[in-house]
C-alpha cells in the first residue's frame, strides 16, 4: 500500500507544480492525461499485490490478464474525450504519455522489490514497506 501512496502523492504533486507554467485552457487536459494512467496503476498494484500474497505463481497470468483490461481500458479512454472534442489532443496526449511511462516504471520497480524481498506473508506483512 506504501507505493500505492507513492503514486498518488507523486501524480497529484507534480500535477498541481505542473499547472503553475501551462496555459489555463490546457489544465484540464494536463489532470485527464494524469487520471487514467494512475487508476490503472493503482489498481493493477493492488491486484498484482495480493496475487502475490495469495498465490505468487499465479503472477504471470493476473499480469496478461491486467494487459488486456488495460489495453481496452486505455482505448476507450483516449479515444472517447479527444473523438468528441472535450480536450486537445496534444496536451492530453503529452500528459497521458509522461504519467504513463512514469506510473509503470514506479510499478515496474514495485514489482522487482516485491520478487527480490520474496515475502509471502499477511497482507498485515506488506504494509511495513
Amino acid at each position: 500500500m506504501k507505493l500505492v501512496w507513492w503514486m498518488l502523492s507523486g501524480s497529484i504533486l507534480t500535477a498541481l507544480v505542473l499547472t503553475i507554467p501551462v496555459k489555463p485552457e490546457f489544465r484540464l487536459e494536463l489532470w485527464i492525461g494524469m487520471a487514467g494512467p494512475l487508476a490503472s496503476a493503482v489498481v493493477s498494484w493492488i491486484a498484482m499485490q495480493r496475487q502475490y500474497i495469495r498465490r505468487p505463481e499465479g503472477m504471470t497470468a493476473l499480469m496478461i490478464k491486467a494487459f488486456a483490461a488495460k489495453m481496452i481500458f486505455f482505448a476507450g479512454y483516449i479515444a472517447v474525450p479527444v473523438s468528441f472534442g472535450w480536450v486537445q489532443p496534444i496536451p492530453f496526449v503529452v500528459s497521458f504519455v509522461c504519467y504513463f511511462l512514469a506510473l509503470h516504471g514506479v510499478e515496474a520497480f514495485g514489482l522487482r522489490r516485491l520478487q527480490i524481498t520474496g515475502r509471502t506473508g499477511s497482507p498485515a506483512e506488506f504494509q511495513g514497506r
